[in-house]
């Protein structure tokens, strides 16, 4: 296990084939750009799984400083664009990776693994997570350069109180109800 992927899964809290599919992303994200540092490097990830916890961990692209961007289609997905290049990357992890273990899967998402299966389950996934360590790029990893506008950056808006609920939030996600200015969560209680 190299010094990335323990502390991917230091960050994450333990191994599992999502992390190792992450993983594998940012190595080859990060063989081609350098990791962020503020907003050089920014990441449009297609899912809110696992793997993101690998490219957060490794290539410094983070929902804090706003160059991670979460869109949820699903998908093992990452588009990376470099501010320095104006390039954008678009990786799919197209290894099928899960062989075996979706039917052990849905059975622990059910509550319904007993000790033999669940033995099973653990020999599998260490087998698919070496797999995955293992296996040579082109085998996992549809890569190609796409066209994209770049990614606003962050930005930083005032704060406001809530004239319900009296705490303060983003002034750009405020809404008006009744008369005051209020957070969406108050918006959502006032309207409904």
């Amino acid at each position: 296990m190299d010094d990335d992927f323990q502390k991917a899964a230091e960050f994450h809290g333990h191994t599992c084939p999502g992390l190792a599919m992450g993983y594998r992303v940012a190595k080859y994200v990060k063989e081609h750009y350098p990791r962020a540092k503020d907003e050089e490097l920014v990441c449009i990830a297609e899912n809110k799984s696992c793997s993101v916890d690998a490219i957060q961990s490794i290539l410094g692209c983070t929902a804090g400083k706003g160059n991670l961007i979460l869109k949820d289609n699903g998908k093992q997905v990452f588009t990376v664009y470099s501010r320095d290049k104006d390039k954008a990357l678009r990786i799919y992890f197209k290894g099928n990776v899960f062989r075996g273990l979706d039917a052990l899967r849905q059975k622990l998402s059910l509550g319904e693994l007993g000790p033999e299966e669940k033995k099973e389950m653990e020999g599998l996934r260490s087998k698919v997570i070496e797999d995955i360590l293992s296996a040579k790029d082109e085998d996992l990893l549809s890569v190609r350069e796409v066209d994209i506008p770049a990614p606003e950056k962050a930005r930083i808006y005032p704060s406001l109180k809530c004239q319900e609920c009296g705490e303060a939030f983003m002034e750009i996600l405020g809404r008006t109800a009744k008369g005051k200015v209020v957070c969406k969560d108050c918006y959502e209680k006032m309207v409904c």
